[in-house]
């Protein structure tokens, strides 16, 4: 039977989404340079509020001394069930699970895959085999029962034969010939006779990126990727030609590839800076003039005194791809806490991750390993969370969920606690 709208809406929640997106993009633009007083020029205009921006810890004392304590006694019992379930779902992470908040009250969550999952494998430059491999498998691992691969064709073949290959072993079930915007597009509203795509994954250039940017929220996306990075943490004790190959391997990628030393000896950096452009000035034409390019505008060499500065540096610039090549390696691993894959000792190198280690490669840059990691199942999996109660626990939870909406000055969902005291035979 056809569904029946008996009452439809005339706008959607994105009816807005354009002029809002204007007035937005204007704001943040003159927030850039105005920066604290453009904040306090606008909360003024806006809220009419002139005080002081931070809060002091005087304030926060006179209010809480200013409360009364059923509304204390309220927001603690929302703040103990809040903290309870958050402390339930880090005991739990990656698992399905229930727990009793308190009596009658239960709670859990649910792991769900998405429907359907784009996969976006470049094929310009180069032939991303192992994209293919890092974004489909991935999905495929997760449970994700629809999965669309895009690579950009080339003029009378199509997408590369061995990403076709790869992208089918892996476990795509639809592969599309669309590279660019246009496959960002047709994944992302469901073209060609598929289904929309809840998310989209992979590396591209700079406008499958901005592509991506664009339509989150349309649709979900792995994260806000910009040219791959390379940083190398090194000492006296690593090896310079080790060092130096290792940024070479990643400048290749692009223009704007960076690639950064953080380091602690003289030494070695002059010997790297010196063989860096030695190295380069041996490859084949195309990654030679991608990694001249890199390593001449976005190439850095940092001399740290300490290896405390390096780690502050380093957790800093949160590099995409981050190797250690120094004597205590233990040390460096446990106090690093912004990367997107770590690398550890001169044994492993960023190229094994990005083709056939096991890491995935697809990885957070332009600083965002500060706060996400890369590709991995759980990006294709929804948390999903839920609750069921007894009538008798109403009696607590009811009583104070209208209260506190009231506190707020959402009278409607008060009523909507009031309602279910009533009818379970209890005042609040």
């Amino acid at each position: 039977m056809a569904i029946q709208y008996l009452k439809k809406s005339p706008k959607t929640s994105s009816s807005d989404d354009t002029k809002t997106t204007g007035i937005v993009q204007n704001l943040l633009k003159e927030l850039e340079t105005s920066k604290e007083q453009g904040c306090i020029e606008l909360t003024n205009k806006f809220d009419k509020y002139d005080g002081d921006i931070i809060v002091s810890k005087e304030k926060i004392e006179k209010i809480k001394k200013s409360l009364d304590q059923k509304t204390k006694d309220d927001i603690q019992f929302s703040f103990d069930r809040v903290r309870k379930f958050a402390e339930a779902q880090l005991k739990n992470y990656g698992q399905d699970f229930e727990v009793e908040l308190s009596k009658g009250l239960f709670a859990g969550q649910k792991l769900v895959p998405v429907n359907t999952a784009g996969c976006y494998i470049p094929g310009g430059r180069y032939a991303h085999i192992a994209s293919a491999v890092m974004s489909v498998t991935t999905a495929k691992v997760a449970g994700v029962k629809n999965i669309i691969a895009c690579s950009p064709p080339k003029e009378n073949v199509g997408a590369h034969p061995t990403i076709v290959y790869t992208a089918d072993l892996c476990g795509a079930d639809v592969i599309l010939n669309l590279g660019g915007v246009p496959a960002i597009a047709a994944m992302t509203n469901g073209l060609f006779n598929n289904p929309p795509a809840d998310i989209i994954v992979g590396p591209g250039n700079q406008f499958v990126a901005e592509a991506k940017r664009i339509l989150f929220g349309k649709v979900g996306i792995d994260l806000f990727a910009g040219p791959t990075e390379i940083a190398v943490i090194a000492d006296k004790n690593a090896d310079p030609e080790i060092v130096a190959v290792d940024l070479v391997g990643q400048a290749e990628h692009g223009y704007n590839s960076p690639a950064w030393l953080f380091t602690t000896s003289k030494d070695l950096a002059e010997q790297v800076m010196k063989r860096v452009p030695e190295l380069i000035a041996e490859l084949p034409e195309l990654p030679r003039t991608s990694a001249e390019a890199a390593w001449r505008d976005y190439g850095e060499v940092i001399l740290c005194d300490t290896d405390e500065e390096i780690v502050k540096v380093s957790d800093e610039y949160a590099p995409e791809h981050l190797e250690v090549q120094t004597e205590n390696l233990k040390w460096f691993h446990d106090r690093l806490t912004n990367y997107g894959s770590l690398f550890v000792g001169e044994e492993t190198t960023v190229a094994y991750g990005d083709k056939c280690s096991g890491t995935n490669h697809i990885l957070p840059t332009k600083g965002a390993g500060r706060y996400t990691g890369g590709l991995f199942v759980g990006k294709f999996i929804k948390t999903l969370s839920f609750q069921r109660m007894t009538k008798e626990s109403t009696k607590e939870v009811g009583a104070a969920a209208a209260r506190i909406s009231r506190y707020e000055g959402m009278e409607a969902h008060a009523r909507t606690g009031d309602v279910r005291l009533r009818k379970y035979g209890f005042s609040n």
